[in-house]
């Protein structure tokens, strides 16, 4: 009779002890479902397209100062020193840039877009405005109610009216922050830390 019921003890404690190790497996699943509800709520997606890549250094600086994700406008067709020659009447970007409605296509999509609500668009200033290629990139997306922020390079131009014509031609329905900011030499972290928090 003892040894009966050390046994259906055993039995007992054994089915506690596999209880507790499936309650243990479905927290950890529970854990990794939160982490889902933690993924980043800010993009900085950027073009840049010299060969010194200033607005990718940028872009990257800036990610990691508002802890954002970071995507790089890559275009299908990369542009080369010859397309970048602003003196050439020929060049590629010559003929874009006197096109309003040119719309050179990019290589890839954010494929998350929906889960970000702050997009930084960072950008070279061409003819005194965005590339082309942004109005691409903007206009893939549905982009009502998200808070953009545009962000350039230049090497002598200000932001001029980059942000207002990216605004009425490629996302009327967004939320935007003008006029945005020039941000070349690369700033440290600290500098952006305070530019950001005068545009909440």
């Amino acid at each position: 009779m003892k040894k009966l019921v050390s046994i259906l003890a055993l039995a007992l404690m054994l089915g506690a002890c596999q209880n507790t190790a499936q309650n243990n497996n479905t927290a950890a699943d529970g854990d990794a479902g939160a982490s889902d509800s933690t993924a980043k709520t800010t993009l900085v997606a950027y073009f840049s397209a010299s060969e010194a890549h200033i607005t990718a250094q940028v872009a990257k600086t800036l990610a990691e100062a508002c802890d954002a994700d970071l995507f790089e406008i890559v275009p299908e067709q990369v542009y080369t020193a010859e397309d970048l020659d602003w003196r050439n009447e020929q060049s590629r970007s010559t003929i874009e840039m006197k096109d309003s409605t040119a719309r050179p296509a990019v290589a890839s999509k954010v494929e998350n877009m929906a889960q970000y609500n702050t997009i930084y668009v960072g950008f070279p200033i061409w003819w005194y405005t965005a590339p082309r290629i942004i109005n691409t990139f903007l206009e893939q997306y549905d982009l009502t109610g998200k808070t953009i922020i545009p962000f350039a390079t230049s090497g002598g131009s200000d932001m001029g009216k980059s942000g207002e014509d990216l605004q009425k031609a490629s996302a009327p329905t967004a939320n935007w922050i003008l006029p945005g900011k020039v941000l070349n030499g690369n700033p440290p972290v600290d500098s952006l830390k305070t530019w950001i928090a005068t545009l909440k």
